[in-house]
């Protein structure tokens, strides 16, 4: 997602409220639940949800006139999504979105029976929320957005990045990431082919810290590199809204959860932070740039 086209989705969807109330939808309507793992102030959230909107219009679906959308903003806070889980299945939704693992753990503990499409889920199968990426059986399906090999790009493209780094911490939190151990391997035996010594980590205020302590750093997601890491390399998480989409069209239309593949991500994007290379004293190869989908200067 371009910084033109966010901007574009953006304005289209500064009308729209954050959270839609829980009045009863007229005749004809369908309920669209939508569980997000972001609080309502966060740009990315707010990205995803337009073009969650707008892909669904393509497809028929118009708030208003065909579909409500009912939205709750959880943050990552375990009370908020178990709460707002709570409130989405009371509203007996005829499809539910849920974004990130917490999310979707908290919606399948409280409904076997309404259909969930999650977005943003690592490992769904290690997480026990379907039986397999291509039967996913019971009422889930979705959309990861991680594969297990990428841990290695990143450790890949931080050692072309910086070639002098010989030791590389891997950051994760254990308690809302239990699915990393898969990711952690494929980095360490990267780490391992590129003489470089793994060092697993937890750690909060992480791109400040890298800041501070002057260590080059990359990161799963875009608006890490957008607001001052080095840089990111992960799926393009606007493509995955506009499958996510077609998934809700095709569940709305009568189509099974359980007949519906999980798909992994098939569009990456590396973003790098020129302004941040500058400030550690690094030069990016002209290769590097050439293969970045963004440049901050």
């Amino acid at each position: 997602m371009r910084r033109r086209e966010f901007i574009s989705l953006l304005g289209g969807a500064a009308g729209w409220p954050l959270a839609a109330g829980a009045q009863q939808s007229e005749a004809g309507l369908r309920r669209i639940g939508v569980l997000m793992g972001l609080p309502a102030t966060d740009p990315v959230g707010q990205l995803e949800v337009a073009v969650l909107r707008q892909e669904l219009r393509k497809l028929g679906w118009i708030e208003d006139r065909n579909i409500v959308l009912e939205y709750r903003w959880a943050g990552a806070n375990p009370k908020s999504i178990e709460t707002f889980a709570k409130e989405l299945i009371a509203l007996a939704p005829d499809i539910i979105l849920s974004r990130s693992t917490p999310a979707t753990a908290a919606l399948i503990r409280e409904t076997r029976n309404i259909p969930i499409v999650f977005t943003v889920v690592a490992e769904p199968v290690g997480s026990g929320f379907v039986a397999s990426l291509a039967r996913p059986g019971g009422n889930t399906t979705g959309f990861t957005n991680v594969e297990s090999s990428i841990g290695g790009k990143w450790v890949e493209l931080l050692k072309e990045l910086a070639p002098h780094v010989a030791r590389v911490g891997l950051i994760f939190n254990p308690t809302t990431a239990p699915y990393a151990p898969p990711f952690l391997r494929s980095a360490e035996t990267a780490a391992a082919s590129l003489a470089m010594e793994p060092i697993i980590e937890q750690r909060d205020l992480i791109i400040s810290l890298a800041e501070q302590y002057q260590f080059p750093a990359v990161y799963p997601f875009r608006l890490f590199a957008i607001n001052g890491g080095l840089m990111s390399y992960g799926a393009d998480i606007g493509d995955m809204y506009r499958r996510a989409a077609s998934y809700i069209d095709r569940i709305l239309r009568g189509e099974r959860p359980s007949d519906l593949p999980v798909q992994q991500p098939i569009k990456f994007e590396l973003v790098i932070n020129l302004k941040t290379a500058k400030a550690l004293g690094l030069y990016v190869p002209d290769k590097l740039l050439a293969l970045a989908d963004e440049v901050i200067e």
